[in-house]
């Protein structure tokens, strides 16, 4: 159940990422860090709030100042500030995300050819997807906004091969056996 809910979980943020780099490619990069800037900026906040919120009383020990929380404050306000710096590390995030989902989709097709045959067909889209990601790494300065469209197409292809390959594959993975001294003994009432 756990790997289910990964994969799912890896789907829907590459559809989510794959259709805002389609969409608006040339804003999707500022808009992706400027996203990012928030996900720091915010618990950032809560943790100083909560640190002058704290009652000082005798009865409990006064916290220690957040750190991390005025690391995040800060680093979240940078990529708000100054999106555009970041876009070019973004574009190899993005290429390296291709690259690994390229790499995780041709290792989980090795697996599953344990237990059932896989055709040589289901590894063209993850070598696609790899290639893509070698792409986006080695040539990021190139029409940006072409690399994007590019990368999200790919990840949409990624989503929906990996949902395919989920359903196919997943459900008939074989159940473990239970060996001889997994099992109890039972008492037979007759």
């Amino acid at each position: 159940m756990k790997t289910m809910n990964l994969s799912l979980i890896r789907i829907l943020f590459a559809l989510v990422i794959g259709l805002v780099l389609v969409l608006w490619p040339d804003m999707a990069a500022t808009y992706i860090v400027i996203t990012l800037g928030v996900a720091f900026l915010i618990p950032g906040v809560v943790s100083i709030v909560g640190y002058f919120a704290h009652g000082k009383s005798a009865e409990k020990p006064a916290p220690r100042f957040p750190i991390e929380g005025v690391g995040s404050l800060l680093f979240g306000g940078w990529l708000i500030v100054m999106p555009g710096f970041f876009v070019s590390i973004l574009m190899f995030l993005l290429g390296f995300v291709l690259l690994m989902g390229g790499v995780q989709q041709i290792y989980s097709l090795s697996l599953a050819r344990r237990w059932m045959h896989v055709p040589a067909g289901f590894y063209v889209v993850p070598s696609l997807i790899l290639l893509a990601g070698i792409i986006a790494l080695f040539n990021p300065w190139g029409a940006i906004n072409v690399a994007f469209m590019i990368i999200g197409v790919s990840m949409l292809v990624y989503a929906v091969s990996e949902l395919v390959s989920w359903f196919k594959f997943a459900r008939r993975r074989p159940m473990p056996h239970l060996d001889a001294e997994d099992v109890t003994d039972v008492e037979v009432i007759e």
